[in-house]
């Protein structure tokens, strides 16, 4: 993959002075120190299915590595979803609303029950807005009329097969036939990978269950000290595996346009103290997930990790994002490695 030579510093949205523009400063961009290879950047379009397309980045990468290529459909998994919160809304008598936001824990457990396929297998153009609003609409018309679950998710099946993708029954790789769920099986058990964080206000060593909003199924997660998780995701990052990034995408430097994600004040070393800090003030939110796959670092020194992005290619590096070491020190929730990247290779 050939990255930008160059940072384009912008300062702001409007138009710029001739005068601007010519003491406008360029920085010579991080040097790549490492990179883990991976699939093209997809696009999630409008959706919040970000920690889909994430960790099925993750898995792609974890499996390029070890010199078998895959990539995977997220509008699969996408389906799939919809099919389970109709179901559930359903069964609240239409008093839930279809949830499509998630952590990327829940790719796992999607993909354990119902199956995956390839990502030229199962296309699609949906909007998921405007779907998961037709699919509430018609959950509650069956609700109203009692016709039962069966028939409801029968409609249902209709109206995804013409606004996703009709249902595949069978994967073919290599000469091979699957189904769903045995591809899904070959490419990722329950258990391959370990999920990470680090906050005070827990045991260190000890997983807990993480209480943000996204975390439906209550998953748990191993706390570590702050450098302890910085450690392993730089170990696994070097040894050429891809670890998936959930965390805060509202920070004023955040930005897809320029393709960097640093703090206000980045020149001040983020500590454990401070983290918890910004957590318990809620000024760090889970609203986003993504594929880091590499580390680079400027002249000066200061480190960045390399993000694979799921907003499409528009933006100065082709769809990937550099976040500086204390945007990831500062604003990562949680991170997701392969049991291999975590314990090493020869586990």
């Amino acid at each position: 993959m050939v990255l930008p030579a160059v940072f384009l510093l912008v300062t702001s949205c409007s138009e710029q002075t001739k005068e601007e523009k010519r003491s406008q400063e360029k920085t010579v961009a991080p040097k790549t120190e490492c990179l883990v290879p991976t699939t093209p950047v997809k696009n999630q379009g409008n959706s919040s299915l970000c920690w889909i397309y994430a960790m099925l980045a993750t898995i792609e990468s974890e499996h390029l590595m070890m010199g078998d290529s895959v990539n995977l459909s997220p509008h699969f998994v996408a389906r799939s979803l919809l099919e389970e919160e109709a179901e559930r809304v359903y069964l609240s008598k239409g008093k839930e609303h279809i949830r499509l936001r998630g952590m990327a824990q829940d790719l796992i457990g999607m993909i354990q029950r119902h199956g995956l396929t390839h990502f030229d297998s199962f296309r699609s153009e949906a909007n998921y807005n405007v779907v998961k609003r037709k699919a509430e609409m018609l959950v509650r018309q069956y609700v109203g009329r009692s016709n039962g679950l069966h028939d409801m998710k029968k409609a249902l099946g209709t109206l995804l097969d013409d606004q996703v993708h009709p249902e595949l029954r069978f994967v073919f790789m290599l000469g091979a036939e699957y189904t769903p769920l045995e591809f899904a099986h070959s490419v990722c058990m329950d258990d391959e990978y370990v999920a990470l964080t680090s906050f005070s206000h827990h045991e260190y060593g000890r997983p807990f269950v993480l209480d943000v909003p996204d975390n439906h199924g209550r998953h748990s997660f191993m706390n570590l000290p702050l450098d302890s998780l910085m450690g392993h995701i730089d170990d696994a990052l070097q040894r050429g595996h891809p670890v998936c990034w959930e965390g805060d995408s509202s920070e004023p430097l955040f930005s897809f346009a320029q393709g960097i994600a640093k703090m206000e004040t980045d020149s001040v070393r983020v500590t454990q103290q401070m983290r918890q800090q910004m957590f318990e003030r809620l000024q760090t939110t889970d609203d986003h997930c993504m594929e880091m796959i590499g580390m680079a670092r400027t002249p000066q020194g200061k480190r960045y990790y390399i993000c694979k992005n799921s907003w499409g290619t528009e933006n100065p590096f082709g769809g990937l994002m550099y976040l500086s070491e204390n945007y990831v020190r500062a604003k990562t929730m949680a991170v997701w490695m392969s049991q291999r990247a975590y314990y090493g290779d020869d586990y």
